[in-house]
């Protein structure tokens, strides 16, 4: 058993690693000796775990999915409205992107060229259905305008979301990230949200920013 707990440990301090890495430096420019050092484990020790660079990326790719499910189920427990929930997702996977290095590098690995494996679904994917069902129900509840082409606006909403934090990994700390939500909630509820019921979600979106920067 303790033999176990310790093989955990080292699998998970390797993965800690390989994420910090991949997060700053990259998936291409970072090799395995890079990663035996930052772990401060043996080689012997990450082989016995990852056989190979892409074993690593998908372990924290699984990770990202299996924290952005979990985010996601906690969410609509709430009994929030279609749009309420989008947005409280969105802050939510930006708070973990700002607090933990595995999602932060699972968002950048999703972006660099690195297989996603079935049965795992890329990430991209899994937010553009996630957005379009919102969305969806966001129409029928009379939170945005009837008329909006769902499946293009989901799809500019995952576009303006990872590129806000692509363009925020040079520009600025990862912790301006849920500011940087909330003001893109702020311009897309100007466009999509009916008059009267933009204070609601306006006000939610404040509040949002608010809780993540003080999570």
């Amino acid at each position: 058993m303790a033999r176990q707990l310790r093989a955990e440990q080292t699998r998970a301090t390797i993965i800690t690693a390989a994420a910090d890495l991949f997060d700053r430096h990259g998936y291409e420019s970072t090799s395995l000796s890079d990663i035996v050092a930052h772990a401060k484990v043996t080689k012997g020790a990450l082989y016995f775990h990852f056989a190979a660079k892409e074993d690593l990326a998908h372990a924290i790719l699984e990770l990202q999915a299996r924290a952005a499910r979990q985010l996601v189920a906690d969410v609509e427990s709430r009994g929030c409205s279609s749009l309420e929930s989008l947005m409280r997702t969105t802050f939510g996977i930006a708070r973990l992107a700002v607090d933990d290095p595995v999602p932060r590098a699972g968002l950048r690995l999703a972006t660099a060229d690195v297989v996603v494996r079935a049965p795992l679904r890329h990430p991209f994917n899994e937010s553009l259905d996630f957005a379009t069902r919102k969305f969806t129900g966001a129409v029928r509840e009379a939170d945005v305008h009837s008329d909006l082409d769902v499946g293009a606006v989901a799809h500019s909403l995952v576009c303006f979301f990872v590129g806000t934090r692509i363009a925020g990994r040079s520009l600025e700390p990862v912790g301006r990230l849920p500011r940087r939500v909330a003001e893109m909630w702020h311009l897309v509820i100007r466009g999509l949200v009916p008059v009267h019921r933009r204070p609601r979600y306006v006000t939610l979106a404040t509040q949002l920013e608010r809780e993540s920067r003080t999570a």
